[in-house]
Parts: structure tokens; sequence; C-alpha cells
């Protein structure tokens, strides 16, 4: 079943304009992504995107639509840092979990993480598919889920990860359009709020390796 997103609130992060492939296209509005879609409709490489808010705390939940059905040797969703790879070109691969810096899943049914797969579920190839990813940053876990059933977990020890991770997606087949659709988050405790709380009156470029507070704690709100 879906989770039960009691106590979470709307969220309107979309796909980052600065953060993609050349071969990522964005809607006006930026929730949907186009791959490979060339005038040659042709595919050179594996290309990705990731959203524009990444995170460190809290639970997140956000799904994406496979407008067209998957097909070609890669169409992933996951969540990676800043420093996940977002375009390979000439190569056709599994990019959301090529190395230690993201976390995916391909519509073959196989997880990749560190360049490694492992079976999951089964593959998904219909059109308008929903794929729903949530984040549990405290738990540090990552679940998938299809048309609303839940694939069981997929990943733990996230919370081990001193980085924010971002929602992820790539594709090496040519007009794979994906479209984000819900995107709720939820605080769970007190530290969490407080975090939250550090992180707005700081802004973007706080300086947070300068605040007395334990490493730890530092490198939750740095994001």
């Amino acid at each position: 079943m879906m989770p039960a997103l009691k106590g979470h609130t709307w969220e309107t992060w979309e796909w980052d304009t600065k953060g993609k492939s050349p071969d990522a296209f964005l809607s006006p509005c930026g929730q949907a992504v186009y791959f490979h879609i060339s005038p040659l409709l042709e595919s050179h490489g594996t290309a990705g995107v990731r959203g524009s808010k990444g995170f460190s705390y809290g639970e997140h939940y956000w799904e994406i639509e496979f407008l067209e059905p998957p097909y070609g040797t890669s169409v992933m969703v996951g969540v990676g840092t800043m420093n996940a790879h977002l375009h390979a070109g000439e190569q056709f691969i599994n990019l959301v979990g090529m190395d230690s810096e993201s976390w995916g899943l391909s519509y073959k049914g196989l997880l990749w993480h560190n360049g490694k797969s492992r079976k999951y579920t089964e593959p998904f190839y219909d059109k308008n598919t929903v794929i729903g990813v949530l984040l549990n940053r405290t738990a540090g876990t990552l679940t998938f889920y299809r048309n609303g059933d839940n694939l069981g977990l997929a990943f733990s020890g996230l919370d081990q990860v001193c980085s924010a991770l971002y929602p992820m997606v790539s594709s090496t087949a040519p007009e794979t359009e994906l479209l984000l659709g819900l995107r709720t988050s939820r605080l769970s405790s007190l530290q969490e709020h407080c975090m939250h709380t550090i992180t707005h009156c700081l802004g973007r470029f706080g300086h947070t390796h300068s605040l007395p507070l334990p490493p730890a704690l530092r490198c939750q709100i740095h994001t």
C-alpha cells in the first residue's frame, strides 16, 4: 500500500535546470523531463537529472510517472548526492547507482548501488506506471512503490551518508518522458524541526562548519 502520508506537507521542488545532462530537456514548469529528443531520435549515451532540492533529514515522498513505456538498456529512478554523475556520453549504463554516490531502481526490476545490482521486483514496461519513492533520512531507508503498492525496503544505511540526497532519474532510451507527481515531506522529531529552523535561518550560503554544534549535526544540516 501507499505510505501513510499523515502529517506530511506538500512540496513544490522540481527538476534542476542546472543539474542535468545536456541530453535532458525540461518542460517550462520544470516537472517533466524528456531524454534524447534530438531530431534524429538517437541516444548517444546516458542522461540524468536531479531534483532542485536535497534532503538531509526528515521523511520525503515523491512520485514519478512514466509517460511512455520504458525500454532500452536503462531507465532509472532513485537518489544521489550532489557528486552523482548526470551524464555518460557514448556509454549506455545504469547511471543512478553506478558508484557510491547514488542509489537507483531500473525499470528491469534491479537495484543499483556502487556499480552492483540485485533483483528487487518484477520489471515494469507499461505506459503511465507510477513509481513512488519514500526516503527516510532519520531511519536511513529508501523504499519504492509501484502504482501504490509497496515493493519493500530497497536500501538502508542512508543515515550514514553525510551529504544531502537529491531525487534523480536517468535514461539511455530516446524519447523517454518522466513526470513529477505528488511531492511531500514530514519532520518527525523535535531535532528535525530544529534542524529545519536552523537551515532556514542560515539561508543557502550559511557557513554550517562554523556552528558550535556536534559534527554529526553539522553534517545533517549542511545541504
